[in-house]
């Protein structure tokens, strides 16, 4: 599991996140929901070690969070808000550069396997192209292309939908639709509540760097109990 321990997350003159405690159960989806500024983001960046807490303790499958532990890291894909594709290589090479030259995989096997997972995205033809030759929702399938490239346990999605025009959100949930139903435990921060109410196993609500209700979706939605998530 992913487990946060009253987790703190402070910027100068912002305290970004309080007091954050959560677990995350293995082959569990989890939806991050709340207002704008709210602190989701930068507990999601906690989490998969990117943004380092400021005191509070994370652990991943029991074992305490070390950005410099390879293996541990390796557990946890992550999807940007805006892709984050490197643009000077085709999409292929987006997708095999981490595991050639961090986890020194044979270069062979990682196209093969790169080569497999477009085809999962629905990308396969689109291997040679440069990320400015695809649209927003193609450059999204391939970032989560690219993080599955290295195996992880879990899938961490900050907003992957909300820098997309709205005919191309379809097809990145689709996506993470498939991976749900894989089990593959993921956190979506999002404001798809279609996405959380028919997905996720629970949804997480920050408002100022607190959560403020954890539930099951027909809970959250239609039987709140903070007045927070009722208003």
């Amino acid at each position: 599991m992913i487990k946060a321990n009253n987790v703190c997350v402070n910027f100068t003159n912002l305290h970004a996140v309080k007091n954050a405690s959560l677990e995350i159960e293995d082959g569990e989806i989890v939806c991050l929901v709340g207002p704008s500024g709210g602190g989701k983001s930068t507990l999601i960046r906690t989490l998969a070690g990117i943004q380092e807490a400021s005191s509070g303790e994370i652990f991943i499958d029991g074992e305490p969070l070390d950005i410099n532990n390879k293996a541990q890291r390796n557990k946890i894909g992550f999807v940007f808000q805006h892709f984050n594709l490197f643009p000077h290589l085709k999409v292929i090479d987006n997708i095999t550069l981490a595991p050639i030259n961090v986890f020194n995989e044979d270069k062979e096997e990682a196209k093969k396997k790169a080569m497999e997972l477009l085809k999962q995205v629905g990308l396969e033809d689109k291997a040679d192209y440069y990320p400015s030759q695809l649209s927003g929702g193609q450059k999204q399938r391939v970032a989560i292309a690219r993080s599955l490239a290295l195996n992880p346990k879990y899938m961490l999605f900050d907003e992957p939908t909300s820098a997309l025009d709205p005919e191309m959100v379809c097809e990145v949930l689709q996506v993470m639709q498939d991976l749900a139903q894989k089990g593959m435990g993921m956190i979506v921060v999002t404001h798809e509540m279609g996405f959380a109410k028919n997905l996720s196993d629970r949804i997480i609500f920050l408002e100022e760097g607190q959560i403020k209700e954890v539930a099951k979706p027909d809970d959250f939605l239609n039987h709140p109990k903070s007045e927070c998530v009722k208003d």
